[in-house]
């Protein structure tokens, strides 16, 4: 489990020295609107209370040297050839420095040693994590504004041309923009955000199903494949300019696999905006009913859930005090996302472990998460 006391100690371990700075960069869990984001729409995601932690100080020269406590080991790389390389953690450090070096900053040097304890492959953007704690700390050491939108379009930009993975705007932004006990509502299209608070008396259940997978080699870019080609069928920029009335009727003209992908896009759109209408009035119950009507429409039009994911679902809301709940992330395995009543969390999260085990034989890791604000650096 990362921290800021594990990073700080293993860097005087490592160096010799005290860190110049902390960075904490969260994880981030969606609470609705999933898949939207890269299609222009909304979601509705929160920065959570898991995070990767970087303890680094300025290096002379131009290379950078950077320790992972988590894999074990230390790698390097230059800031004048960045050139792409093995693929793990290193290249999302790399990737960074070359978008930043190509929106033209002048970066320094940095020696680092970095730990996190947001799971892996779970859905809960590790690699953005990661990512934003990197600009944080180029940043830091090259006196670089801090501006969350300009980064989060940085870091895109190294996740989609260096890593290789179409994501969205949405998990860099949420990183560098989360607001302390909300969930931000999000525009994909003019970057807007509005914080919503989590109704009153609620928590947000993250129920890790222990199955992964790898984004990179997943169907997601497929995903996304199929939301351009239904676009471009239906005459528009992006999936977010099609209602629901104008799908239903011209969606007949469209492949079958091609319509329901859009019919997951223009419904999940509408789910999110009306997510957030429920969650400022504090209407528990629509926001759960939504959350599970999600889950649907990415079970059977979008096709990324799995057994595993609906097993955890359906165990979810069996368990007393549970409003609602959805597969979260890029899908194909990792985490499911549960609105709970906050008295009664720790029950319901034992039942949902007990549920999953008999069922699955899979041991879960369900926990709560509390909205936390994004990626911020501390002077040590």
């Amino acid at each position: 489990m990362g921290s800021a006391e594990q990073v700080a100690g293993a860097f005087r371990s490592r160096f010799g020295a005290d860190p110049a700075f902390l960075v904490r960069s969260p994880g981030r869990v969606n609470v609705i609107g999933e898949h939207t984001d890269y299609n222009e729409g909304f979601v509705l995601p929160m920065a959570i209370d898991r995070a990767v932690w970087i303890a680094l100080r300025p290096r002379a020269g131009r290379e950078v040297v950077a320790v992972s406590l988590d894999f074990s080991e230390e790698r390097a790389f230059t800031l004048d050839h960045p050139a792409g390389g093995v693929a793990g953690w290193v290249e999302y450090l790399k990737g960074i420095a070359w978008a930043l070096g190509e929106a033209g900053h002048r970066l320094a040097a940095w020696e680092g040693v970095l730990t996190g304890d947001v799971p892996i492959g779970a859905g809960l953007s590790s690699s953005a994590a990661l990512e934003m704690g990197t600009a944080r700390a180029f940043a830091a050491v090259s006196g670089l504004p801090w501006d969350p939108v300009v980064m989060a379009t940085l870091a895109r930009r190294a996740e989609n041309e260096w890593v290789g993975v179409g994501c969205g705007i949405m998990d860099p932004l949420i990183i560098g923009a989360g607001q302390e006990g909300h969930a931000v509502l999000i525009d994909c299209r003019s970057l807007e955000m509005r914080p919503v608070p989590l109704p009153r008396g609620t928590a947000i259940a993250v129920l890790d199903t222990s199955t992964r997978r790898e984004l990179t080699g997943s169907a997601y870019n497929e995903r996304r494949a199929q939301c351009e080609e239904a676009a471009r069928a239906l005459g528009v920029t992006a999936l977010r300019d099609v209602t629901p009335a104008a799908l239903e009727a011209r969606g007949a003209a469209l492949p079958d696999v091609i319509r329901r992908r859009a019919r997951h896009i223009v419904s999940e759109n509408a789910r999110t905006l009306d997510a957030a209408a429920t969650m400022q009035a504090g209407d528990v119950r629509g926001l759960g009913r939504l959350m599970n009507e999600s889950h649907v429409s990415m079970r059977d039009d979008f096709e990324i859930s799995t057994p595993a994911l609906d097993a955890m679902v359906e165990c979810a809301q069996a368990a007393a005090g549970c409003h609602g709940a959805r597969m979260t992330g890029g899908g194909f395995g990792g985490c499911v996302v549960a609105l709970v009543d906050d008295a009664t969390a720790p029950a319901f999260l034992a039942e949902v472990r007990g549920r999953y085990l008999e069922r699955t034989g899979l041991t879960p890791s369900p926990y709560l998460c509390r909205p936390q604000a994004g990626a911020s650096i501390i002077r040590v």
